[in-house]
């Protein structure tokens, strides 16, 4: 015990205290450089894609109601005095029936107001007895005329420039499909953008039924054609990247267009078939298309949404 107290223990004390010595001499003199910080490069590649031929069909399949014609006044042209009022509030009359009798004051004279289409009557605005002057309003009259009214995103207004005045209108569960005629784009004050027709006046419809309206807009075949993702613009005119497949820059290049379907558009002037251009406008990423960089971990990561260049 005595051998182990004097000799052994301070032996092994003091070979404990020289590595821990040793330790803290290695720590603050001699200490592993420190690794490079690793960051994520992202691997986004310009896709390309090259001009090709084929075929465009610019149709729009719309969703649309079926309203009834706005009212409007009937009005006095003459001044005098209302003798007779053969109609009442809400009755449905027809082309050429009389709805008021005027008297004129000088010379006396008896008129008849009669309604120039067939329609309902609405807000009566005069009684038997009552003076009238030329422009009063006496009544209004809502005709039995019927059209067909789809609201549009106004990005869609550039597909329907040059519309014909025709579209075939379908309704479930009612006739078979018929043409509507006078067909129009217009945009409301609030800047809500519409399309509407009429209905054909011996096609039986009914207010507030549903209807699709499919309106074919031009086709082409045997054209030039590029994806709308490639060009900047689309309405007539549009800038595209041309890339010459020698590693340089891609260069812009304004093209003219023609008819597109919302996918592919048609290119009537500046492109040749072959030739390459970027397939995405620069600033845009490819919705459908995840972009993946290293994680710095030996893995990958994905944008989802894709990526804004």
């Amino acid at each position: 015990m005595v051998v182990w107290r004097r000799w052994i223990f301070p032996i092994l004390m003091v070979l404990v205290f020289g590595a821990i010595a040793a330790a803290l001499v290695k720590i603050a003199f001699f200490a592993d450089p420190p690794e490079a910080a690793l960051e994520p490069t992202a691997r986004i590649a310009d896709t390309v894609v090259a001009v090709e031929r084929g075929e465009v069909v610019n149709a729009l399949s719309l969703t649309g109601t079926i309203a009834r014609d706005e009212s409007f006044p009937i009005r006095s042209e003459i001044d005098g005095t209302v003798t007779a009022v053969h109609v009442g509030e809400g009755q449905s009359v027809a082309a050429g029936q009389a709805l008021f009798t005027i008297t004129q004051t000088y010379p006396v004279k008896k008129f008849d107001v009669v309604a120039p289409e067939a329609g309902d009557v609405s807000e009566l605005a005069v009684v038997k007895g009552q003076a009238t002057a030329v422009g009063a309003e006496l009544v209004k009259l809502t005709p039995a005329r019927f059209h067909v009214l789809s609201t549009v995103e106004p990005v869609q207004l550039y597909r329907l420039l040059n519309a014909p005045s025709e579209a075939s209108v379908s309704i479930q569960g009612g006739p078979a499909p018929f043409t509507c005629t006078g067909l129009k784009v217009q945009v409301a004050d609030d800047g809500t953008t519409s399309v509407r027709c009429a209905v054909p006046a011996e096609q039986v419809v009914f207010a507030g039924l549903q209807a699709q309206l499919d309106i074919n807009i031009g086709t082409v075949s045997d054209a030039l054609v590029v994806p709308t993702t490639a060009v900047k613009g689309g309405a007539e005119s549009g800038i595209v990247w041309v890339d010459a497949g020698d590693g340089a820059e891609p260069v812009e290049r304004t093209i003219a267009l023609g008819v597109s379907d919302g996918t592919v558009v048609q290119v009537t002037e500046g492109l040749e078939e072959g030739e390459q251009i970027r397939q995405f406008v620069p600033g845009l990423a490819a919705a459908n298309e995840p972009v993946c960089y290293d994680d710095g971990m030996g893995g990958q990561y994905c944008e989802p949404q894709g990526w804004s260049w």
